[in-house]
């Protein structure tokens, strides 16, 4: 009888400790602080071992930590160790962007006949809507845990105004990791006025967590066009064809093929997506050769900003002490059409009053040995 009640406590501690090792865990902790507001490290890790962390400051995803085909798991996003590097000048290391992504031609545009400036920052265009939403610190409305996923949901609220965006605009990020290895990335924003919002997550990659650059790393974008740009990387409102060209993504390469014959020696191109707005659907896949992990995006943004790091220098030193030098990560940055307030033939990126923006990205990782063309 003392056997038996033994093997059976045995067998009820053996299966807890099953089923606690199956579940996704979350914690949170204090961070620092920005001014007297207090920021937080969110850390989610799922069953599978994915690990991400996030923070209220700019709404950043601060990690990913994924596995190879050995299992060996690698950060596969740049960043920092501590709040104090977010706080100064970056390049928006894992920042969710907004209101508007990418370049606003001048930094204007019109709304019903009325002309808004906006602050450009010192710069001649206005960019990622002059870093409002990348340097706020947001508000954890409220964290979720569950058998299948786990997530953070961070809001904001946006002055009529700021930065010369017409509208008070209350917006919301919710990261969401799930059990299929995934960082769903859902924007909402609301209007009191009518306005123009296109929000992103400006991560940087890379597959092989930081080992190598990301020349030998292979990508395939589903876009036969590309907006055609001037010399400050602004739309010039044509669409640029690029099937059979250097820029031709189409069908699966290295990142390095071509890189050093295209200005900049680097992508840094919007890439318009074969597919109907605002559907959701898989328009990116990656792999890396070493680690066998690879990268798909699905989206329901119409573009996508393919960037290769091709202003890093090794200026900015990131977790682990790595100096972040040109081509060691690429951006995918979902999103509206670049400069869409001033041209009525790209997809329309106005909000209006009452109305609700809502966009989604899904990164998801996985491990293959080659990509299908």
């Amino acid at each position: 009888m003392k056997v038996n009640l033994i093997a059976l406590l045995f067998l009820a501690v053996t299966q807890l400790g099953f089923s606690q090792k199956k579940q996704f865990t979350l914690t949170q902790k204090e961070w620092g602080k920005e001014g007297n507001e207090k920021i937080y490290l969110v850390d989610l890790k799922s069953p599978n071992g994915m690990h991400i962390q996030l923070t209220n400051y700019g709404a950043v995803l601060v990690k990913a930590e994924v596995a190879d085909r050995n299992q060996k798991y690698d950060d596969v996003v740049l960043g920092f160790d501590n709040l104090a590097q977010y706080q100064k000048p970056n390049p928006l290391f894992g920042a969710t962007v907004g209101r508007f992504a990418n370049r606003i031609r001048n930094g204007e545009f019109e709304i019903d006949g009325v002309k808004y400036q906006l602050n450009t920052k010192g710069e001649k265009h206005c960019i990622h809507g002059g870093g409002e939403f990348s340097s706020a610190v947001w508000t954890i409305e409220k964290t979720f845990k569950g058998k299948h996923k786990a997530g953070v949901v961070f809001s904001y609220f946006s002055k009529d105004g700021s930065n010369g965006f017409p509208g008070n605009v209350q917006s919301k990020v919710t990261y969401t990791l799930t059990k299929n290895n995934e960082i769903k990335i859902d924007f909402e924003a609301t209007t009191d006025k009518d306005t123009h919002i296109s929000m992103t997550n400006h991560s940087y990659f890379n597959l092989n967590g930081m080992k190598n650059n990301i020349l030998d790393q292979q990508i395939k974008i589903d876009a036969d066009n590309i907006t055609a740009i001037d010399k400050d990387v602004v739309p010039t409102g044509q669409l640029e064809n690029i099937r059979n060209t250097e820029k031709d993504l189409t069908i699966q390469k290295p990142i390095g093929d071509n890189i050093f014959k295209l200005a900049n020696n680097g992508y840094h191109f919007c890439y318009v997506f074969n597919k109907e707005n605002g559907k959701a659907k898989k328009v990116i896949e990656v792999l890396d050769p070493a680690s066998g992990r690879t990268l798909t995006v699905v989206t329901t943004q119409p573009s996508v900003q393919f960037y290769t790091g091709n202003s890093l220098d090794g200026k900015f030193v990131g977790k682990d002490g790595i100096a972040y030098g040109k081509h060691i990560a690429f951006c995918l940055e979902t999103q509206h059409l670049p400069d869409t307030p001033n041209h009525p033939n790209f997809p329309s990126s106005l909000v209006k009053a009452g109305e609700k923006y809502k966009e989604t990205v899904i990164y998801k990782f996985g491990v293959e040995k080659q990509l299908n063309n």
